[in-house]
């Protein structure tokens, strides 16, 4: 595949300044709930950005990777930080990690071992694919205690009919170019012995993580991204314009039955897919609340989907006794990292948890409210968890023009929050030019204007919060497709053929 040659790169391509930069991502880190900004070291060399110093998690450790990657001006990240645990008994880590495993709806059917001794937990057994090898990783990354993995025994069951390195070539190509998150206009993909090779130009460092990522889900045995780099110029909308072209229906549906197959929290769900005008219904069933959840985020970055409209249905493998989720739901919470400190109350009555307590902001409220959502047999979550006041960090560096709001000049919170979220824009590699108007009152923010696709409006949203805001009214609106179309390329190829419906 040669690199299609559809825009220069202009000539005074827009550079961040490396200090600008390290202060906007240790800014972020101070203001993030979660993070152990005085324990993280940034520093920024040409854009290259690495992380060192220590964190008690590898939630927090992973966080702050994505944190740094989003940023205006990256690169690349170079992740040093070390996880450095309270002490825990191997005996009581072991009994966490198997209970994490064994707790979750999609992990639990796995052919998975673990052993952990001093942090470090031991992987063994058999998975059906990349994407459930990732999945079991980030269900143990939220065991507090664990500091690292050894998955060498951790293996991936090859199938009878192993993609050739042209099949792995042209299932990366389709798989881009249906993937909102991504532009493939300026990417390069060639594969030799299941090793494939990127190159080429992409706008933002997570654009290349999931470029990667995306290659590995294909079968690949390594990666090589050395010859795929980061430019902001490659961020322009001329070059993403066929993204935002209107698709058949019938192109979408099966782009959107590939997508959900390939999502191991969902892809065992009976399922049905309808598509109109690229407004898409879900129907049909799925076991577990957090892949109700999941169905519609996958389905949301298929190019061409301009709405969602969830009407699955909850219908858990076997019953399970509400006393039993109650425990189970506690010893979640007590394991989690991130609010295993605080006390909480859960009742549940016929599947649906209601969860009380008290935490420090809104990042451990609305983490207690997924850890509760990833029970096996519970059918809603009631988050009655309150959060008590914080302070934030309000200054980004300014030496780009607009780069900062001015403080206010007397105790005007809400402007103060309101120059914190304006901030958070600026500095996001997606979301600093997108046309979003911000308003605070009482600590609620209000969103209004467009932006390109939903991922960025969720993420709008999440920057809202991790600015300080204790609530947000999320009323932007996600552009429709333009009225003249490009011809679509074909949808992604599946192992299986998927029809109407997802089984």
């Amino acid at each position: 595949m040669s690199i299609p040659n559809l825009l220069p790169a202009p000539v005074a391509a827009e550079i961040m300044a490396d200090a600008d930069i390290t202060t906007a991502i240790e800014r972020l880190f101070t203001t993030q709930k979660g993070m152990n900004e005085h324990l993280l070291d940034v520093t920024t060399h040409e854009g290259l950005v690495t992380l060192a110093g220590f964190t008690d998690n590898l939630l927090a450790r992973q966080r702050a990777e994505e944190i740094a990657l989003a940023v205006r001006g990256v690169r690349d990240v170079t992740n040093a930080v070390i996880v450095q645990v309270p002490d825990l008994s191997d005996a009581d880590l072991q009994r966490d990690v198997c209970a994490a495993l064994a707790d979750d709806p999609a992990t639990a059917d796995y052919n998975v071992q673990a052993t952990a001794a001093d942090g470090v937990v031991t992987l063994s057994g058999m998975v059906q694919s990349w994407a459930e090898k990732q999945l079991v990783l980030r269900v143990l990354q939220g065991v507090r205690g664990v500091t690292t993995f050894i998955t060498e025994h951790l293996t991936i069951q090859k199938g009878t009919i192993v993609n050739s390195d042209e099949e792995i070539t042209t299932q990366i190509q389709e798989l881009l170019d249906w993937d909102i998150r991504v532009n493939s206009a300026l990417v390069e993909v060639r594969t030799n012995e299941h090793v494939v090779h990127l190159a080429g130009t992409v706008g933002t460092a997570t654009e290349k993580d999931h470029i990667i990522a995306i290659a590995y889900q294909t079968g690949a045995t390594r990666v090589d991204a050395r010859d795929l780099f980061v430019a902001y110029w490659a961020l322009s909308s001329e070059l993403r314009r066929g993204k935002f072209a209107p698709r058949a229906d019938e192109a979408i549906a099966a782009a959107v039955h590939g997508a959900l197959h390939r999502n191991p929290r969902v892809r065992c769900s009976e399922m049905l897919v309808q598509v109109h005008e690229g407004i898409v219904t879900l129907a049909g069933t799925v076991s577990n609340l957090r892949a109700h959840g999941e169905a519609e985020r996958a389905v949301r970055h298929v190019v061409g989907v301009y709405d969602v409209h969830n009407l699955l249905k909850i219908r858990i493998k076997r019953l399970v006794p509400d006393a039993d989720i109650r425990q189970t739901i506690l010893g979640a919470l007590v394991r989690d990292p991130y609010v295993g400190h605080f006390f909480f109350t859960v009742t549940v009555r016929h599947g649906q948890a209601t969860v009380h307590g008290q935490v420090g902001n809104s990042m451990e409220r609305e983490r207690a409210g997924e850890v509760a959502a990833g029970v096996s047999g519970v059918l809603a979550v009631v988050n009655l968890v309150q959060q008590l006041d914080g302070t934030q960090a309000d200054e980004f560096p300014a030496s780009q023009p607009g780069a900062a709001e001015p403080r206010p000049v007397g105790p005007d919170p809400d402007h103060a929050l309101a120059g914190r979220i304006r901030q958070r824009y600026f500095w996001s590699a997606s979301l600093h030019d997108q046309a979003i108007e911000v308003q605070v009152r009482h600590s609620r923010a209000t969103l209004t204007g467009t932006v390109d696709t939903w991922p960025e409006r969720q993420q709008a949203a999440l920057d809202a919060y991790g600015a300080g805001a204790r609530d947000v009214n999320n009323h932007l609106r996600v552009l429709a497709p333009a009225a003249t179309a490009t011809p679509a390329p074909p949808p992604p190829q599946n192992p299986k053929p998927l029809v109407h419906a997802l089984h």
